[in-house]
Order: structure tokens, then C-alpha cells, then sequence
């Protein structure tokens, strides 16, 4: 089934709103006093809208089958909720929900029975709930849906914004839009209980283990994983991503083929993204044993690969790696043995590589300052805006669509099928 932008939006919106009820109401009833458990200051806890549109969109072709349905909604989720912790903890140091006392937990951040229970709740809404909302949304005239939509998303974005100005203390910069989400917070709570009450009070009541580490502790937390170095990390295993992929097909298949994901230079931004979001994700935890290592890398490994093969498809329009031929394989976008890979590959990269290249990464940021650095971002900000442009041309000349616009012709001009075809020799049109 084919969502429009519109159908997208409303089940953000409609899903946001749901689970703000559904925690406020659970959370209400367990302290038997009001609790607003929302990041925003409407009725929205947009994170489950977020991860109900992904659901959506990525796992579309599992209707058919249950058990990889809820298998992959239960890995999903559980990334999402893992990697929102780490980036809430991130922005201001606390801790916005702690499942430390829950058995099977990692780092607090997520634990079993819940991913479980994410696993259930999304095979719900990818195989009943989004056909229900959406067949009442379409009722509505075309131009009321588009109304409903837009004014929701401007509510929204006023909403976010004016929290976010909160969380960082900017309330004097942009008055009036503080001043409108503060009046939005009070209309929440009225909604509610009718009880008024501050920001910072209401997300300390909700979330008990929100409290701020000590400054030697948020050193010990965050270490070297800066901004800059993720970026380095992201170029470096890049690099090596498309040397490993090259040389394994060398091995394999006897031939050298291009492995890159970009038209100027050996770049696989896949393993890149990889390698900059398992350090992320997993810096704390990189001293854990190999074993709970394995098991991690697997999982997201494995959700990672399937989210990428059909993003590709979805924007691009090809099919950049296929898995039908080889045993327990999903879709053809994962397999069993590939994901093993992924664990593999994170054990190794915490035991063996990461303590060398953050070594290297900090000895070349001492020696070239940040003037190298920036000149990196800026050419592969424009190797990726590049190659996004080629594939699209790519994709609409297979199409038999002609060049119209400037940049179009340019992407012909350098970019033609057979060089495309080198770079990109795996490139199935879909």
C-alpha cells in the first residue's frame, strides 16, 4: 500500500496523541495524581508517532508474514527508544526513563518485556490500525484532510520549538514563541486535570530518574564521542567498509567491483553511518563482554541493513544489494549469516579498532586543528548531494524520462549509464 505525505502526517499526529493518552492515563492511575508525560507541551509524545510512520513505511512488505512482522517491529522500536534515550541523555545530561530494575535490561535505556511489547504493539498498527485511521481519515474532503494536517504540523512545530527553547534555557531569545507554548502547556494540563503547573516540574514528576550527572561523570559518559569525532568515524569506516566489501568480492566472486555508495571516491556510506551510530549508541557500553557485544551488533545490524535496503529503494528506485540466493535471508535485504557479520563486526571494532583509531582521530585533530576537518565535511556534504542527484537522473533516464532542468542535463553530461553502471554495478532497477 502507497501513503501519501498527507496519510503519513496523520499517522504521526493521531499516534503521538494516542500514546500521550495511554501513558498519561497509566502514569496518572500508578501515582494517583496527574502525570503529563509528554516531551512537549501538547498532547503529543511524537517519538511513538515517529516510530509508527517508520514502522509503516519500512516494514510494508512483511504483512504477509506474522512472525517477521513482529520480529522486525520488536527490533525497530526497540532501536528507536534506545537511540532516543541516548540522544535526550545527551542534550542535557539526564536520564528520561530508567529500566535499570527490569531483568534483560541494557543500560536502563531498554529491556525485554518492553521490546516485546513494541513488537505486539506494532504488528497492531502496521496490520490493522493504519487501515482503520487512515480509512476514517479519507472520509473527510480532500480539503479539510489537507487543513487538519498542516495546522497540526504547524501546532506541532511551534510546540517542539518552544520546548526545546525551554530545555535549553533560551526563553529570552524568542519570547513570544515561548510565551505560546507555555499558554499550549497550560491548555494540556487543563485537558487533563485541569491543573497548571511548570515544564521542568511536570517531566521531573513523570520521569523519577531524570537527574543530572555529576560533571566527572558526563566526562566519563561522553569520553571523546564528539560531534567531530563521529564525523571521523563515519569517514574512516567508510573507507574501510568499502576496502572490506571490495576485497571480499575479490575473494568471492574472483572480480574487483565497485563496492563505493558515492561517485567521488571509495566511500560506503552504509558502513560509515554504521560505524558512527554503533559508537553512539554503544559508547558506554563498549566494555560490556563480547557476547552481549554480539548479540547487540546482530540486532541492530540487522534492523540497520533492512531500514537502508528499503530506504535506497524508496528514494532511488534500485535495488543495491539482494540476499534472495543465499539461506534464511528476509525479503532478500537481510540474511541470518550477514547479521552475524554485524555482531562480529562490533565486537571487533570495540576490542581491536575503535581504542587505535580514536588514538589516530585525536593525533590528527591535534596536528591540523579543525580547518582539515572542515573541508572534509564540506566535500562530502557535496559527494553525497552529488551522487544523490546522479542516482535520481539515473533512475528517471532508465524511465525513459528526458533532461528538463539544468541539473539534470549536468548528471547526463558527467554521469551517463556507463559510468553509473561502474560505480554502481549492483544497482538493480526496481
Amino acid at each position: 500500500m502507497n501513503h501519501t505525505v498527507y496519510d503519513l502526517a496523520m499517522l504521526l499526529f493521531t499516534y503521538s496523541f494516542l500514546a500521550w493518552l495511554a501513558e498519561t492515563t497509566v502514569a496518572t492511575v500508578k501515582e494517583k495524581d496527574f502525570r503529563n508525560r509528554g516531551f512537549a507541551s501538547g498532547p503529543f509524545c511524537f517519538i511513538y508517532g515517529f516510530t509508527g510512520v517508520l514502522l509503516t513505511i519500512v516494514l510494508q512488505d512483511l504483512r504477509d508474514d506474522a512472525f517477521f512482522l513482529f520480529l522486525g517491529c520488536t527490533v525497530v522500536s526497540t532501536a528507536v527508544e534506545w537511540f532516543t534515550g541516548k540522544i535526550l541523555e545527551r542534550m542535557k545530561q539526564k536520564k528520561w526513563w530508567d529500566y535499570s530494575n527490569k531483568k534483560w535490561n541494557l543500560d536502563g535505556y531498554i529491556c525485554l518485556q518492553y521490546s516485546l511489547l513494541w513488537g505486539v504493539l506494532g504488528y497492531v498498527v502496521v496490520q490493522y490500525a493504519n487501515g482503520m485511521i487512515l480509512g476514517l481519515y479519507h472520509f473527510l474532503p480532500i480539503l479539510c484532510r489537507k487543513i487538519i494536517v498542516w495546522g497540526l504540523t504547524g501546532i506541532g512545530l511551534l510546540d517542539l520549538t518552544g520546548s526545546l527553547l525551554f530545555i535549553y534555557h533560551m526563553e529570552k531569545r524568542l519570547p513570544r514563541l515561548f510565551q505560546w507554548s507555555r499558554k499550549m502547556q497550560q491548555w494540556t494540563l487543563r485537558l487533563g486535570t485541569g491543573i497548571s503547573q511548570r515544564m521542568d516540574n511536570r517531566i521531573r514528576r513523570a520521569y523519577p530518574a531524570t537527574a543530572s550527572r555529576d560533571e566527572a561523570r558526563a566526562k566519563e559518559n561522553t569520553g571523546s564521542c564528539t560531534l567531530t569525532h563521529l564525523f571521523w568515524l563515519f569517514l574512516i569506516g567508510a573507507l574501510l567498509g568499502d576496502l572490506v566489501e571490495t576485497l571480499f568480492c575479490r575473494v568471492t566472486m574472483g572480480v574487483w567491483m565497485s563496492r563505493s555508495s558515492l561517485v567521488w571516491g571509495p566511500f560506503s556510506v552504509v558502513w560509515g553511518l554504521a560505524i558512527a551510530l554503533v559508537t553512539a549508541l554503544l559508547f558506554r557500553n563498549r566494555n560490556e563482554k563480547e557476547s552481549r557485544l554480539f548479540v547487540v551488533g546482530t540486532l541492530l545490524g540487522g534492523a540497520y541493513e533492512y531500514t537502508c535496503s528499503v530506504f535506497t529503494e524508496l528514494v532511488f528506485g534500485k535495488v543495491f544489494w539482494d540476499y534472495s540466493g543465499i539461506p534464511f535471508n528476509l525479503g532478500g535485504r537481510i540474511n541470518l549469516l550477514y547479521c552475524f557479520f554485524w555482531g562480529i563486526a562490533a565486537v571487533v571494532w570495540f576490542r581491536l579498532l575503535y581504542p587505535r583509531i580514536a588514538k589516530l582521530i585525536s593525533l590528527i585533530l591535534r596536528k591540523t586543528g579543525r580547518l582539515l576537518t572542515a573541508g572534509l565535511v564540506l566535500f562530502m556534504l557535496a559527494d553525497i548531494i552529488v551522487s544523490v542527484l546522479a542516482l535520481v537522473r539515473y533512475d528517471s533516464r532508465a524511465n525513459g524520462f528526458e533532461a528538463r532542468h539544468s541539473w539534470e542535463q549536468a548528471m547526463d553530461a558527467y554521469f551517463d549509464d556507463a559510468r553509473m553502471e561502474r560505480i554502481y554495478p549492483n544497482a538493480i532497477p526496481q
